[in-house]
């Protein structure tokens, strides 16, 4: 593992930190939308103009387009968690041995399922509202490169099979060295059920195809309390059946709420673009998002522009549930993420780190992501994602909708709103 100072060669002196993130630094700043004009009325209102926010009232648009949708924003879509991520689009979800304890195997065994199938429709979707997202569907590769890392790899692999996936691989020494060349690695696995995205252009795009559909999305407006069937801010309060909270790792800051989930941070760093020798000394033609075993975790991807984008905790929490200022992440922690690069491709030590940043990502105590809608009072919520949420905020949003229509009288129950992570507290 690399040991250079910051002021070395391949370090981060030149490195931009903040901005928000890469993505943004790469794609730009969306335009400002509206702020809310005053009290309004509508059917549905939803708090947080990210992944989950987003996608639900994309779904109940596309559902019933007589319903008035309102979505409501602190500072512009896709600020938070949706716009800083790894772009990994994967099958991932937080809870699922809870939820095996709590409803049975099979309980879990359809929420695995429900979440594959998630990671094809996101893919669907994308492709039939013309979102160029960068998505490459490569599928997503666990490697290991110590003998612990091989067991804990293999008992890995055998959980998943367990919960049903029958499409995934694993591979040994040689056979990982054939997709990617991570140094000393013993083995990997690798499910197809994953894809590589650039995380902005599809919030980008989620947002406009929402907007097209005649949903109405007001931006620099913080909804300070949520309460039934009122978003109170400071501009007007917004009075609607349902309100549905879908702000992840923001949910502290609203009123009564300071509890509910932790706020925790993920940082990322990118790289310039590498050379073509250089990615010949990586391999990496498969493009599948990678990940290893050790217990720090690690993320990364190849992304569309020939950078590696690599990830992993940074500040864990802030005291008082406090989130960042606006993606500056710690010089100490951008030096860690950098010298992970360096362990797993060591040719690529002289390598700028030309971006780093952070992120907030929501944590329930029991670690389990739920989907909620509370018929007494009309209040939803998604979330708890727990850094899985890129997939798991589209299986929510569908789920959301399906919960919405049964309440309201549109429609029955659905396999959806029978998984079990539907109506869990901690």
């Amino acid at each position: 593992m690399s040991s250079k100072p910051a002021s070395s060669a391949g370090s981060t002196a030149a490195t931009v930190n903040g901005g928000i993130s890469f993505w943004y630094a790469q794609d730009g700043l969306p335009g400002p939308r509206e702020p809310l004009p005053g009290d309004a009325s509508a059917d549905v209102v939803i708090v947080g103009g990210g992944y989950t926010g987003l996608w639900t009232a994309y779904y109940l648009k596309k559902a019933a387009p007589f319903l008035r949708i309102t979505v409501l924003e602190q500072k512009f879509c896709g600020y938070g968690a949706s716009g800083r991520n790894g772009g990994w689009l994967y099958n991932g979800i937080a809870g699922r041995d809870r939820y095996a304890k709590l409803h049975g195997h099979d309980a879990a065994v359809r929420l695995q399922q429900a979440m594959n199938e998630t990671v094809g429709e996101v893919v669907r979707v994308a492709a039939e509202e013309g979102v160029a997202a960068d998505i490459h569907q490569g599928g997503v590769l666990e490697v290991a490169y110590t003998p612990a890392q091989l067991a804990r790899l293999k008992d890995f692999h055998a959980t998943e099979l367990f919960y049903g996936e029958k499409d995934r691989e694993l591979y040994g020494a040689r056979e990982t060295a054939e997709r990617i060349r991570v140094a000393d690695a013993v083995g990997s696995a690798w499910t197809p059920h994953g894809a590589r995205l650039h995380p902005v252009k599809l919030v980008k795009g989620l947002a406009a195809a929402v907007e097209a559909l005649g949903v109405t999305i007001h931006e620099q407006t913080p909804v300070t309390e949520i309460r039934p069937k009122h978003a109170v801010t400071p501009y007007g309060t917004v009075r609607a059946p349902y309100v549905l909270r879908c702000t992840e790792g923001f949910t502290a800051s609203l009123k009564g709420q300071r509890r509910t989930w932790l706020p925790m941070n993920s940082s990322m760093i990118a790289t310039e673009p590498l050379t073509a020798a250089q990615w010949e000394s990586v391999g990496w033609e498969g493009r599948e998002t990678l990940g290893d075993m050790a217990h720090a975790y690690m993320y990364a991807q190849r992304t569309a522009d020939g950078r590696i984008a690599l990830g992993g905790r940074g500040v864990p929490y802030r005291f008082g549930s406090r989130t960042d200022n606006d993606g500056r992440t710690q010089p100490a922690t951008v030096e860690a993420l950098r010298e992970i690069l360096v362990r797993l491709f060591p040719s690529l030590a002289g390598v700028r780190v030309e971006h780093a940043w952070s992120g907030v990502l929501g944590v329930p105590r029991d670690w389990c992501a739920t989907v909620t809608l509370d018929r007494s009072t009309g209040l939803g919520w998604a979330g708890g994602y727990v850094g899985s949420g890129v997939a798991t905020a589209n299986l929510a949003a569908r789920t959301l909708r399906d919960l919405v229509q049964y309440d309201s009288g549109q429609a029955g129950p659905t396999d959806l709103t029978a998984l079990p992570w539907v109506g869990h507290r901690v």
